[in-house]
């Protein structure tokens, strides 16, 4: 079992799902992108929803959650939503655990295939799925968010923010922080108003959960990403901040929805950052 300090780690695949190739690249032409992760017959490439949880000092830590189940037929078909082959309860199960266990669930933002899994349908109507948990979300993205906007309509669905808003169980973070000890939380603009990257570290070790930064490993280098992001720009300086703090520290990366790619270590190279050692995270 991997450690990082007081935390063991484990994968927690919640599910698969596909965006199009084009919207994934943005400027990027296909016979480039194409090459790294190829594109079924409507363009869309295969990503996971894959997440982190964390279990050290008493707490039962999640990071992200997912699509979830709520959504429709036409939903789960414009967006190739796969959960019969893995989802968050089977991976918890496999892992040991079940959701009502879980002390704490860092959300890196509130777009669906994000944060889905926090609540799901009873009644026909929205409830939260995590009892038992504090719910940690950027005080400026939830403004950001419930305030909403055209481009990220589509990403920021009723039903997974309204439940949360009236639970309880939300906690506004203000900024960059150390959430828990080894926790820390580094919030970034590009891709979105302030979503939180999460880095797990000891005097050893530092894994970076990437979340949208760096969605896929394809991503890494300097103009490869995505056209959902808000502003492009923002998002190639922060990504160049991280990635040269990544190479001098040592710091492994987490994909999130990189649909082969768990983890790996990055090393410069003459062409800029390279992925090196690409392994799940049980082999860290």
């Amino acid at each position: 079992m991997p450690e990082i300090g007081s935390y063991s780690l484990h994968t927690i695949e919640t599910g698969r799902f596909g965006l199009d190739g084009g919207a994934m690249f943005g400027i990027v032409p296909k016979p480039l992108w194409e090459r790294k992760i190829s594109a079924d017959e409507l363009n869309r490439i295969p990503l996971h929803a894959r997440c982190l949880l964390l279990q050290g000092d008493g707490r039962l830590i999640l990071v992200d959650n997912g699509i979830g189940t709520k959504q429709n037929d036409k939903f789960r078909s414009i967006y190739a939503v796969d959960d019969e082959s893995m989802n968050l309860d089977d991976s918890l199960a496999e892992a040991g655990f079940h959701r009502q266990e879980i002390t704490d669930v860092i959300l890196t933002h509130l777009h669906f295939d994000h944060c889905g899994g926090s609540t799901f349908m009873a009644d026909d109507s929205a409830r939260m799925a995590f009892d038992n948990a504090t719910f940690h979300v950027q005080s400026e993205h939830w403004d950001w968010a419930l305030k909403s906007n055209v481009r990220e309509k589509a990403s920021f669905l009723p039903d997974n923010i309204q439940p949360l808003a009236e639970s309880g169980q939300l906690n506004l973070i203000e900024g960059h922080t150390e959430l828990f000890p080894g926790v820390e939380l580094i919030p970034v603009d590009g891709h979105t108003k302030a979503m939180q990257l999460v880095r797990i570290h000891d005097a050893d070790h530092s894994l970076l959960f990437t979340a949208d930064l760096l969605p896929t490993h394809a991503h890494l280098s300097p103009a490869w990403n995505m056209s959902y992001d808000l502003w492009p720009m923002t998002t190639i300086k922060e990504k160049g901040n991280i990635l040269h703090r990544a190479t001098e520290e040592g710091w492994h990366l987490f994909f999130e929805h990189d649909p082969t790619i768990g983890l790996c270590d990055v090393h410069l190279s003459e062409r800029g950052p390279v992925i090196a050692n690409p392994r799940p995270l049980s082999e860290l």
